[in-house]
C-alpha cells in the first residue's frame, strides 16, 4: 500500500484530498490528511465580520465534514518534514509517516512581529489585523464604537493572502462609516509599499481612482519601518511619518514554520515551486498548492481552484510514471467589493494583466470587468455557498480553469 500524504487540511488540501480520491485506486493508495486544527475558516470572510456585515458563525464550519471517506484526517503540529528520507514527523505521539507522495498545503499566516514596535503597546487596543478570526473579532467591537478620527491601513509587504482584500477594507469603510452617518469625521488612508493600488498598471489606475472618488488618500511607495504606539505613528524607510486613530495593519505574510524547520523554503517560508507543473523545484514526489508555494500568482481561493485542475492531472501522471503535461497559467479571478452593494471583478494570468470587458463569456457577461456593479456583488455574496458546496468538496466548475482573452480589451 503506497501512501499519499497531505499536510494542511485548509482550502487547498481539503479540494485535493477531495479530488485524490476519486482518482486514486483505494486498494493501492492510502491518503492521510494532517491539519492542526477542527474549524475550518471561510477567510473572504473575514473582511466582512469588522463591520458587521457577516455574524461569526456564518463563516466557519468542522473541517472534518469536508474530508472525504477513506481519508484518514490526523490532528496534530507538524514538526519537521524530511524530504530526502521521505518522511513527516508529526509532534503529536512524535508520530513518523513515510510518503510515496507529498502535498505541501500549508498556507500562509500573518507575522507583525516582524514590523518593528508593531505588538507594543497598542496590539489589538487601537492596532489590529483582519487576516485572523481574532482580529477580525477584536476590530468588530472597536468599530462598534469608534466615532471618528484617522483610519489608516497599511500593507507591510508583498505577497499577501489575497493581494484584492485591503482594497475592499478601505472601500468598505467608506460605506461602513457612510451608512453610520459620520464619514465626514473619519479621514481614510491607504499606505502600500507598491506604486499604486494593485500590481498590475492598468487595474492600478482604475481601482486608485475608485479610491480617490471615495475620498480615500493613497500613500504609495510606504515601506513600513516600525510603529511608534505612544504616539500613535507609523514610519516608512524614506522618513515619512503618518498619525493614526486606527491601524489597520496587513502583516508580513509567511509559509509555515515547518517549512522553514525542514529548510524547504525561501526568505519567506514559501516552497521553491514549477509554476506551470506545481512540482516542487527540488523533490520529483512533492507538490505544492495555494498559498504555500512561491509561484508569481495571487495568494487567493480562486488560484487554488484553477491550479488544482492542473495539479490533479500532473499527479496522475507521476504516479502513472508519465510525463507531466498539464500547465498553470496563474489564472486569478478576484471580486472586490466597493461598498454601496457593489462590486468590481478582475481576471488576469501570468501573462495578461486585468482588462476591461465580459467575464465569463463575450457579449453575454454577464459580469463586468473592472466595472462596479451590483450583479458582481451579488456574485461575491454567492461565493460563499460555492465554496462550501462545491471547491471544498472538488466538484469541478462548469468553466474551463485556463485563462481566455475572450470578451476581454486592451486598454490603450
Amino acid at each position: 500500500m503506497k501512501t499519499f500524504l497531505i499536510l494542511g487540511a485548509g482550502t487547498g488540501g481539503t479540494m485535493m484530498a477531495n479530488k485524490l480520491t476519486k482518482r486514486l485506486d483505494p486498494q493501492e493508495w492510502k491518503i492521510i490528511l494532517v491539519d492542526r486544527d477542527e474549524t475550518h475558516y471561510y477567510q473572504p470572510g473575514f473582511l466582512f465580520l469588522p463591520f458587521g456585515y457577516y455574524e461569526p458563525e456564518n463563516i466557519y464550519q468542522p473541517k472534518r465534514k469536508f474530508v472525504p471517506s477513506g481519508v484518514e484526517f490526523v490532528l496534530s503540529d507538524i514538526e519537521l518534514i524530511e524530504p530526502e528520507a521521505n518522511k513527516v514527523t508529526l509532534t503529536k505521539d512524535k508520530r513518523v509517516i513515510q510518503y510515496d507522495q507529498l502535498l505541501i498545503a500549508t498556507g500562509t499566516d500573518i507575522h507583525p512581529e516582524e514590523i518593528e514596535g508593531m505588538l507594543e503597546g497598542g496590539w489589538r487596543k487601537n492596532i489590529f489585523d483582519y487576516y485572523t478570526f481574532e482580529g477580525a473579532m477584536a476590530l468588530r467591537e472597536f468599530l462598534k464604537n469608534f466615532q471618528g478620527g484617522r483610519v489608516v491601513l497599511n500593507i507591510a509587504e508583498m505577497p499577501i493572502k489575497c493581494p484584492v482584500a485591503p482594497l475592499e477594507f478601505m472601500y468598505l469603510a467608506d460605506y461602513y462609516f457612510t451608512q453610520r452617518g459620520i464619514r465626514n469625521k473619519v479621514d481614510l488612508v491607504f499606505t502600500t509599499p507598491l506604486s499604486g493600488a494593485f500590481t498590475k498598471p492598468v487595474s492600478s489606475k482604475m481601482l486608485g481612482d475608485v479610491m480617490q472618488k471615495k475620498g480615500i488618500h493613497t500613500e504609495a511607495d510606504f515601506a513600513i519601518s516600525g510603529v511608534d504606539s505612544s504616539k500613535n505613528k507609523i514610519s516608512s524607510y524614506d522618513g515619512r511619518e503618518l498619525d493614526y486613530d486606527l491601524l489597520v495593519t496587513i502583516p508580513t505574510n509567511m509559509g509555515a514554520d515547518v517549512i522553514a524547520r525542514s529548510g524547504m523554503g525561501d526568505d519567506l517560508n514559501f516552497v521553491p515551486t514549477n509554476k506551470f507543473t506545481l512540482q516542487s523545484d527540488k523533490h520529483q514526489n512533492i507538490w505544492v498548492i495555494g498559498d504555500a508555494t512561491n509561484i508569481p500568482a495571487s495568494k487567493a481561493g480562486s488560484v487554488v481552484h484553477y491550479s488544482a485542475e492542473t495539479l490533479i492531472e500532473n499527479i496522475m501522471c507521476a504516479v502513472k510514471g508519465k510525463e507531466l503535461d498539464a500547465k498553470f497559467d496563474g489564472h486569478s479571478t478576484c471580486h472586490i467589493v466597493s461598498g454601496f452593494n457593489k462590486s468590481l471583478l478582475i481576471d488576469f494570468s501570468y501573462e495578461t494583466e486585468p482588462l476591461t470587458g465580459l467575464y465569463p463569456f463575450p457579449v453575454v457577461g454577464p459580469f463586468p470587468l473592472l466595472k462596479e456593479s451590483t450583479f458582481n456583488y451579488v456574485g461575491k455574496l454567492a461565493f460563499k455557498w460555492i465554496y462550501w458546496n462545491i471547491m471544498l468538496k472538488g466538484i469541478p466548475f462548469p468553466l474551463p480553469p485556463e485563462y481566455s482573452i475572450a470578451g476581454k480589451q486592451r486598454v490603450a
